[in-house]
């Protein structure tokens, strides 16, 4: 009987071993799958960053060149009108006229 006593205590040796073993081995891949979960976040949130301050950088500099163009066309507009100011008020008077033909109530 103490050869089954030697084997039987040998097995529970072992399977508390194993046990350990199992539990370290959970343990390692819990922390790997949280470094990989902190890894794709962080990689996630440089890419938003990234992609937020590239909008931004487009958006400044569709804005800047509207503007120039805007600025450009006011300047055009300005020496038209200096060049031929009656042309000008000809141009603003048919304008109000057709304005008003367009609002105006009908009977």
């Amino acid at each position: 009987m103490s050869d089954f006593d030697t084997i039987k205590d040998q097995a529970r040796h072992d399977l508390a071993a194993d046990l350990a073993n199992l539990r370290e081995d959970i343990s390692k891949l819990s922390a790997s799958v949280l470094e990989l979960v902190q890894n794709q976040a962080s990689s996630a949130k440089t890419q938003v960053l990234g992609a937020a301050d590239e909008a931004r950088q487009k958006f400044a500099a569709q804005t800047a060149d509207a503007k120039d163009r805007l600025t450009a066309l006011t300047a055009d507009l300005e020496n038209t009108i200096e060049r031929s100011p009656f042309a000008a008020v000809l141009a603003g008077a048919i304008a109000g006229f057709l304005i008003g033909i367009l609002v105006r109530p009908h009977k």
